[in-house]
């Protein structure tokens, strides 16, 4: 099992996304136990470990993890969207965030 060492959430406070992405990580980070470290604009560390468009260009918000051996792992660079209310479903980012820990080997109390 991989340890987290920390959440790393990268934004905007200005983007609409911002709120939302904070709240989550926020409530990421003490279910993990571990601290949230929140860089605004840090497009260095969006573009060394971020998903990027097809341009290469990084965007955020985007949450991460930092592993135990140092890695940094994408967690969440996207919110979810519910299809018939067309409004952002926190629920469910929040379960695509767990299942993202889970698949990188990241212990999460239940």
């Amino acid at each position: 099992m991989a340890r987290a060492i920390k959440l790393v959430l990268v934004t905007a406070k200005h983007l609409p996304q911002h709120r939302y992405f904070e709240k989550l990580a926020k409530e990421l980070s003490s279910k993990l136990g571990v601290d949230l470290e929140i860089r605004e604009e840090d497009y260095e560390f969006l573009s060394n470990y971020g998903q990027k468009d097809e341009f290469g260009m990084a965007w955020a918000p985007q949450l991460f993890v930092v592993l135990e051996d140092g890695s940094v792992k994408i967690v969440l660079s996207q919110l979810p969207i519910d299809a018939t209310t067309l409004k952002i479903d926190l629920e469910k980012a929040k379960a695509e965030a767990l299942e993202n820990l889970k698949k990188l080997g990241v212990s999460i109390a239940e």
